[in-house]
């Protein structure tokens, strides 16, 4: 299973958000380019990175720093917030982001993301954030009436590889993973990455369990409860 450690960005800062509530959030530095280059020193090979204002306010103010964390790092970068477009997509593609998400578009817009997949394939990810089990949309500030698995079997169906799947309850709580949830998500046969809640060593394990392609790991790293090498450890190893 392969470790996404976190950054998420806001008024160029890096913090992490309660519950995706903004104004709960707790700022970490103002270093996001550091942040990212510890990550790599650690072992990891990946990283998660989010533009907290492109997904609140569909801007891209943040867009200088997401190349150049892609550009001085050989980390494996997928990037989400705010993006809206074919053209937002191209711009990512060009800077070297590996795989852009779709979040608050795919569900407003289906069409369009099931063109963009059939065009971009592996390099297109769909977020998929559920409130009790339905969709959530503009950076979790409005709770849709779609069900969350049903709009993830459209979403295979249509050719989505990848799958970004958080439970909003869970994120930034600590309060760890609802792996049932992830086993049935890993049965749809596209890549999932679980997101939200990740708090201990026995989480991993068990999303590892139950052959989760992938974890977000945020807060958690930050606070210290977790330590980056010991994740992807623990990754590593299936019994």
């Amino acid at each position: 299973m392969i470790i996404l450690p976190a950054i998420d960005l806001y008024d160029r800062k890096v913090v992490r958000l309660y519950q995706g509530d903004y104004d709960q959030q707790e700022v970490f530095g103002d270093d996001p380019l550091e942040f990212a280059k510890s990550f790599a020193t650690a072992g990891a090979k990946y990283l998660h990175l989010v533009d907290l204002n492109g997904a609140k306010e569909g801007t891209k103010k943040q867009f200088d720093l997401v190349a150049e964390i892609v550009q001085q790092t050989d980390l494996f970068v997928e990037l989400g917030g705010g993006i809206r477009s074919e053209a937002d997509i191209e711009d990512c593609l060009t800077v070297g982001v590996k795989r852009v998400i779709l979040g608050t578009i795919a569900q407003k817009k289906p069409e369009f993301a099931k063109a963009m997949i059939a065009k971009y394939g592996e390099k297109i990810a769909v977020g998929v954030d559920a409130r009790e089990g339905m969709v959530a949309v503009n950076g979790w500030l409005e709770t849709t009436q779609t069900d969350a698995y049903t709009f993830c079997q459209e979403l295979v169906a249509a050719g989505c590889q990848t799958i970004i799947y958080t439970d909003i309850a869970k994120d930034g709580t600590g309060a760890g993973m609802d792996i049932a949830a992830y086993q049935k998500l890993n049965q749809l046969g596209c890549n999932i990455v679980a997101s939200g809640g990740v708090a201990t060593i026995e989480d991993i394990k068990g999303l590892v369990q139950v052959d989760t392609y992938g974890t977000i790991v945020g807060k958690a790293l930050y606070s210290g409860q977790l330590d980056l090498a010991a994740c992807l450890f623990a990754a590593e190893v299936k019994k």
